[in-house]
Parts: structure tokens; sequence; C-alpha cells
């Protein structure tokens, strides 16, 4: 977590946030798991309440499941009924042990000083020609939203760019419109990118 208001949050609301009403993403998630091997080892970063997490094991899928939310991760666990690494994206520290990572709406939180370095980890994580799929609120600047949660709202282009001189290849990103938790109407940036 970037920062106190965006951590407090989670912590603060961690019941409420992991078991609203919430569209699993099952689009975005049939098409990630088709592309890897039955029963392939994915990094699930910010498992929020564990919903994702719990679709992908229920596919067969070895996941492991970690949150920045020592909160959350006990909700989750509560749902998929395993254990939820406590992890921020800055300490993840593996060297080719994932077929994917799946950071749906949770990269995001990342300050943008600290994104090149989060995306060389995960690129690092990843197996040879290992997938990612990540998620992000599109926009010019970084900012709060109303409930003081830190965004780091990225252009499609600014996070191509970014991507594209961390050595990722078969970028792919799409634009579309959404939601999210505050209600209010969201331009979503969907990544898909390989080691």
């Amino acid at each position: 977590m970037p920062d106190d208001s965006t951590s407090a949050f989670y912590d603060n609301n961690a019941d409420l946030y992991a078991n609203r009403a919430r569209s699993l993403p099952k689009q975005k998630l049939d098409a990630f798991l088709a592309r890897l091997a039955p029963g392939a080892a994915i990094l699930e970063l910010g498992c929020g309440g564990g919903q994702d997490s719990a679709y992908m094991l229920a596919q067969g899928f070895a996941v492991t499941p970690t949150d920045g939310s020592a909160e959350l991760a006990r909700q989750a666990e509560a749902r998929i009924g395993r254990p939820v690494k406590v992890m921020l994206f800055q300490e993840l520290d593996a060297d080719s042990a994932f077929h994917g990572v799946w950071a749906h709406a949770s990269l995001l939180h990342v300050p943008r000083s600290k994104l090149p370095d989060v995306f060389t980890r995960i690129h690092r994580a990843l197996k040879p020609g290992g997938l990612l799929h990540a998620s992000f609120k599109a926009g010019e600047a970084e900012g709060y939203d109303g409930f003081g949660r830190y965004y780091n709202y990225p252009s499609a282009e600014w996070l191509s760019a970014l991507l594209t001189e961390g050595g990722w290849r078969n970028l792919v990103l799409e634009e579309s419109d959404g939601g999210g938790y505050d209600g209010k109407p969201t331009r979503w940036i969907m990544v898909s990118a390989q080691r």
C-alpha cells in the first residue's frame, strides 16, 4: 500500500469490502486461464476478498493468493479455506516461480515512482513466457478517490511505454468503461503481457 489512508481504508472496511456484491471478472479470468496449462502456478497480487482466487482454485489451478492488508487477507482466508500471504507488491521476491500473475484492480494503488520496480519484480517472478494480467483506472495524473485511496491513474500510452521499456513481450492494452467500489463511472485499462 502506498500510504496510510489507502491501507487504513482496506483494514477498516475489510469485512464490508470483501463481502460486497461484486461481479466476478469471469470473461477476463477465463481468457487468462485459457492461456495457461491445466494446474499452472498462479500468483494473485491483491486478492481482496478472495473471489478471483476461489474461482481459479475451483478450475484446478495452483494459486498463491496475496494481499497487502492483513484484514483483507483474513477475509480471503475465510472464503477460500487456505492461507493468504500478507505482502506488499514491493516485497515480491520470487524467481521464475509462476506461470501467471493475476493483478486485477490492485497495482493501481502502487505509486507511479514505484511501478517500474514492481513490474521488474513481477517479470522476475514469472517463468519465461509467463503471463501477466493487470488492470488500472485510466487517467493522466495520480490522485485520490472519495474514500482517500491513492490511485496512479495512468494513460494507456504511459503504461505501454513503461512495460515495453521493462522488457515485456506480446503486450496488449484494452480500454473499457465500467465502475468501481465508489459507484462512479470508470475508464479501465486491461493489460496482458508476457515475460
